[in-house]
């Protein structure tokens, strides 16, 4: 018996390094406290908040289009920034409103909250990591409703904490690439206008067939329609998963160097 006990004992031994590593991962929601106090202890500093929604994005493209676009390239932002991590995906924003329904709550799936609330939810996130350690908090958002919104929760907190070394930063240069930056790189490529709409058009359908064309259907020919209801705007049928590589190119590069440039600024 004493011998299985030791054997037991010694096998506990040779498992738990093993147990106790941490996982490769920049996803502040696959970490243990300990892993998490860990790497803030060894410089790990940066936090990425990532900003989605959940809407209609026309009768081609999934309800979650923005929650994991933004979680993917936060993570590539992440691993390119090299001392960062990525909270979880604030997935309740600003869509319109209920009584009656206005913008994309006309669409089934859409879910909104008011404009105050969806601040109050990002600035408690925002004290919540800073508690834990976290000096550069930065606000991706890939929706248009909340950029007001994280520049407004961003100078609030910035001033609230001018005598301390944690800043936030709420990097607009994100979604303006992922819109208009796309856009004009698919302009120049000879791309027409119609195709290059705001909403579910070509460029946020290539983004999305590069990340996940599991979340994308055949483009039905109506969805070009302009005032079809069908909830898209522009013609999405000759977006590729190439042109979306090119997108998420741009993001990355132009979203790091505003990421860096901000901290350097702090």
């Amino acid at each position: 018996m004493r011998n299985v006990v030791a054997i037991v004992s010694f096998l506990f031994l040779l498992a738990t390094p093993a147990l106790a590593a941490a996982p490769e991962t920049v996803f502040l929601e696959e970490l243990t406290w300990p892993e998490l106090r860990a790497l803030v202890d060894a410089g790990t500093t940066t936090i990425i908040l990532p900003i989605g929604g959940t809407e209609q994005n026309g009768p081609h493209m999934a309800l979650g289009k923005h929650n994991v676009r933004v979680r993917t390239l936060s993570a590539r932002i992440a691993r390119t920034l090299g001392n960062a991590l990525v909270g979880p995906v604030m997935a309740y924003v600003p869509e319109g409103g209920v009584s009656p329904p206005t913008g994309h709550m006309r669409f089934p799936g859409t879910i909104t909250v008011p404009d105050d609330v969806f601040r109050r939810a990002l600035e408690s996130a925002a004290r919540s990591v800073r508690l834990h350690g976290f000096r550069d908090i930065v606000l991706l958002g890939d929706h248009g409703s909340t950029q007001a919104g994280q520049k407004a929760v961003a100078a609030h907190l910035n001033r609230e904490w001018a005598s301390t070394p944690v800043r936030v930063h709420a990097i607009e240069a994100y979604y303006q690439a992922a819109t208009a930056g796309f856009r004009d790189l698919l302009r120049a490529r000879g791309y027409r206008p119609d195709e290059l709409g705001e909403h579910a058009a070509l460029p946020d359908t290539a983004l999305m067939l590069a990340i996940d064309p599991g979340l994308v259907r055949p483009s039905p020919p109506e969805a070009r329609v302009p005032g079809a209801g069908t909830g898209a705007d522009g013609d999405p049928r000759r977006a590729s998963a190439e042109l979306g590589r090119l997108g998420i190119d741009l993001i990355i590069e132009r979203t790091v160097a505003a990421i860096r440039r901000s901290i350097s600024q702090r």
